[in-house]
């Protein structure tokens, strides 16, 4: 799912109310920080993480990394912190996120 500019500001504003979850180590993007992150998104959609300054990645490089292995869509990358999003696949999620839809043939 590719995010257009309008949704991707719609995201950005909502992960300023958001905790940070996700944490970069010295570790690197370890097998249970992937499967932490899948199961952060398949609850709530939209997770904020941080590289430690001691971890060999930076905060794109990891996130792009997380983004390719979750699979997700970056949201933002700020500093050391990255936001990710993709929506969830449960059926008993009452509280999906509801992104604005780009007009028929109008892409922003």
């Amino acid at each position: 799912m590719e995010l257009t500019s309008k949704q991707r500001a719609q995201l950005r504003s909502m992960a300023n109310t958001i905790d940070t979850i996700l944490t970069v180590g010295k570790d690197g993007i370890t097998e249970n920080l992937v499967a932490q992150c899948r199961d952060a998104l398949e609850a709530r959609e939209l997770v904020k993480g941080k590289v430690l300054e001691n971890s060999e990645y930076d905060a794109r490089t990891a996130c792009e990394e997380l983004c390719r292995r979750v699979p997700a869509e970056p949201v933002q990358v700020i500093g050391s912190k990255f936001v990710l999003y993709r929506p969830s696949h449960r059926k008993d999620k009452k509280d999906k996120i509801v992104l604005v839809r780009p007009k028929q043939g109008n892409r922003a």
